[in-house]
C-alpha cells in the first residue's frame, strides 16, 4: 500500500500529465507520418530525456511509443500507406472503409481498439513481469547466454526477407558490440589504431544512426509520394459512444486479438508488425464472412488496433526482466534505462519499486489520453503533416538528430560515427538487410560474451569447460526453445508444401 502511494504521488504531478499529453501527440504526429517509424521517433527524443529524472523520462518515451504506433492508423485508413509496420493490417480493411465514405467511423474503431490494447498490454505487464524477474535470479551465466542466442534466432527468422540476410544483420550487430577494449581480458579489438573507438560503439549513438539516418535518406530521395487520399468528410458520422458499443460486440475477436498480441510481444524482436497481421489472420479465420475482408470488415480493423498496441506495453516484459528488448523501439527505452543506472531484473521491482510501477502506469495512462488526442487533435495533425513539405520536414529533423547526437558527450567523434552508421544501415537496407536485427544483435551480442566467457572461466577445473554452458536444466530448456524458433519457418514451409496437392479439387485430383 505504501508503494501504491507513492507511485500515485509521483503520476499527479502536472508536469508528468503535461508529459504524457505532449508524447502522445507527438507520437501520434509521427506515427501519422508515412516512413516515420516509433523506433525513429524515439531515437530523436532520446539525447533530451537524459535532462529529466529518470522517471519523467521514461514517461515521455512511453507516452511517444503509445501515440506512434496508433498514430500509424491514420495513414493507413486514410491514404492507404501504414504509418508504421504495425499498421499494415489496418490499411487492409481501414483504406476500403474510408473509400466508401466510412473514414470517421474507421478512426472511431482504431482510436477505442487502440486504447483498449494499450490497457490490456499494461495489464499483462503488470501480472507477468514480477514472476519472471524472480524466476530471472535462477539465470546465471550460462544461461544468460542461451538467452542472448535465443533472441538473436528469434530476431533472424522474424526478420524481413530471407533468414540469411537477418542473420547477417544480426552478426554484424555482434561485431558493432566487439568494437572497442574487451571487458574481460582487455584487448584492444577492432580500433585500428583509433583511440576514439576504445570505449566501443555507444549504443545510444548507433540506436540514432540506425534508426533516422537510413528513413531520412529514404525520405529525401522519394520525396513526398503521390498519395491517393480521401476525404475526412463521411457520409456516415461515427460517434464514439458508436464506436465503443461495436468495439464490445465482438469481445471474442477483442481477447483473442489482445492474448495474441501479448504471446507475439514477449517473443524478442516481433513487436506490432508480427501481432498485428497474425490476429488480422485470426479474426479472419474465426469470421462468420470471411468474405468481407478486404472490403471493409470492422473485425479486422479491431483485430490489427488492438493487438499492435499491446505490443507496446506487453514486448517490455523481456526487456524489464531479463534486458532483452521486446521490440526495436524497446532497445531505446533500455539505453535510458541503463544510462540512469537501472538494470533489469528483480530490482527493478524492489529496489527501483516506485519508478517501475510509475512507468507502468503512465503508459496506461497514455493509452487513455489517446482517446481526446486522437478524436480532438489527429485529424488536424494529419492535415499538418500531409502539408508540410520534405525539403523542410528532412532538414529539420536532421538537425535535431545531429544536435542531439552531440549533446551526449559534447563529442564531435559521436557524431561521425551515427553518421557512418546511419550511412552504412541505409545501404544494407537497400540490400534488404533491415537495422532492426542489427540494433538488437549489438545489445544481444555484449550479453553473450560475457555470459560465454564468464561460464568458461568458471569451468576451467573441468576436463571440457565449454560443458558448462550444456549443464544446468534451465539452459536446456532454453536450447531447446532456440532448435524450435530456428527450425519453426522450415517446418511451417515444409507443413504448406505437404498441403498442396490434398487442396486440390476434386477434378484436379482425378486426373
Amino acid at each position: 500500500m505504501e508503494l501504491f502511494w507513492e507511485v500515485a504521488t509521483q503520476l499527479m504531478e502536472p508536469f508528468v500529465f503535461l508529459l504524457i499529453l505532449g508524447g502522445v501527440t507527438a507520437g501520434l504526429f509521427v506515427g501519422a507520418m508515412p516512413g516515420l517509424t516509433a523506433s525513429m521517433a524515439l531515437a530523436v527524443l532520446l539525447p533530451f530525456t537524459f535532462k529529466l529524472p529518470p522517471l519523467h523520462g521514461l514517461v515521455a518515451l512511453g507516452a511517444v511509443y503509445m501515440g506512434a504506433i496508433y498514430g500509424g492508423s491514420f495513414a493507413a485508413i486514410l491514404v492507404n500507406t501504414p504509418g508504421t509496420p504495425s499498421s499494415i493490417a489496418t490499411a487492409f480493411e481501414g483504406y476500403p472503409m474510408a473509400k466508401d465514405g466510412r473514414a470517421l467511423e474507421a478512426i472511431g474503431l482504431a482510436t477505442v481498439s487502440s486504447a483498449i490494447g494499450g490497457l490490456a498490454g499494461v495489464f499483462f505487464l503488470l501480472v507477468l513481469s514480477p514472476p519472471l524477474a524472480r524466476l530471472s535470479l535462477q539465470f546465471g551465466s550460462a544461461e544468460y547466454f542461451w538467452v542472448a542466442m535465443l533472441g538473436l534466432t528469434l530476431i533472424a527468422s522474424l526478420s524481413p526477407g530471407s533468414t540469411l540476410k537477418g542473420f547477417l544483420g544480426g552478426s554484424i550487430g555482434m561485431i558493432l558490440a566487439a568494437v572497442g577494449v574487451a571487458p574481460i581480458g582487455g584487448e584492444n579489438r577492432f580500433t585500428f589504431g583509433m583511440p576514439v573507438l576504445q570505449g566501443g560503439v555507444e549504443m545510444i549513438v548507433a540506436l540514432i544512426g540506425f534508426f533516422v539516418i537510413p528513413e531520412l535518406f529514404n525520405m529525401a530521395a522519394h520525396g513526398r509520394a503521390a498519395l491517393a487520399e480521401v476525404t475526412l468528410e463521411s457520409r456516415k458520422r461515427g460517434t464514439f459512444l458508436g464506436a465503443i458499443r461495436t468495439v464490445f460486440s465482438m469481445p471474442g475477436n477483442l481477447v483473442r486479438s489482445c492474448i495474441i498480441g501479448e504471446i507475439v510481444a514477449i517473443i524478442p524482436g516481433a513487436g506490432g508488425s508480427i501481432a498485428n497481421l497474425v490476429a488480422y489472420n485470426e479474426a479472419k479465420r474465426a469470421s462468420k464472412h470471411p468474405e468481407r475482408f478486404g472490403k471493409g470488415a470492422v473485425e479486422g480493423l479491431v483485430a490489427s488496433e488492438s493487438s499492435n498496441n499491446v505490443t507496446v506495453a506487453g514486448s517490455m516484459v523481456p526487456l524489464l526482466t531479463l534486458g532483452i528488448p521486446g521490440a526495436p523501439p524497446d532497445a531505446v527505452i533500455l539505453g535510458v534505462m541503463l544510462m540512469h543506472g537501472l538494470r533489469p531484473g528483480l530490482d527493478l521491482f524492489t529496489v527501483s519499486g516506485s519508478l517501475t510501477y510509475g512507468f507502468i502506469i503512465s503508459m496506461g495512462l497514455a493509452a487513455l489520453y489517446m482517446i481526446p488526442v486522437g478524436l480532438l487533435g489527429g485529424r488536424l495533425i494529419y492535415r499538418v503533416i500531409v502539408k508540410t513539405p520534405h525539403y523542410l520536414l528532412v532538414p529539420s529533423i536532421a538537425l535535431v538528430t545531429i544536435l542531439g547526437t552531440y549533446a551526449l558527450r559534447n563529442s564531435l567523434s559521436d557524431v561521425v560515427i551515427m553518421l557512418l552508421l546511419g550511412t552504412s544501415g541505409f545501404l544494407l537496407k537497400e540490400l534488404g538487410v533491415d537495422s532492426a536485427p542489427i540494433v538488437l544483435g549489438l545489445i544481444l551480442g555484449s550479453i553473450a560474451e560475457m555470459g560465454f566467457v564468464q561460464t568458461l572461466l568458471r569451468g576451467t577445473a573441468l576436463e571440457h569447460p565449454w560443458m558448462m554452458l550444456f549443464q544446468n536444466r534451465l539452459s536446456q530448456i532454453i536450447i531447446v526453445l532456440m532448435v524450435l524458433s530456428f527450425a519453426s519457418p522450415y517446418l511451417s514451409s515444409g507443413v504448406r508444401r505437404l498441403k498442396k496437392p490434398l487442396d486440390k479439387p476434386p477434378e484436379e485430383a482425378s486426373e
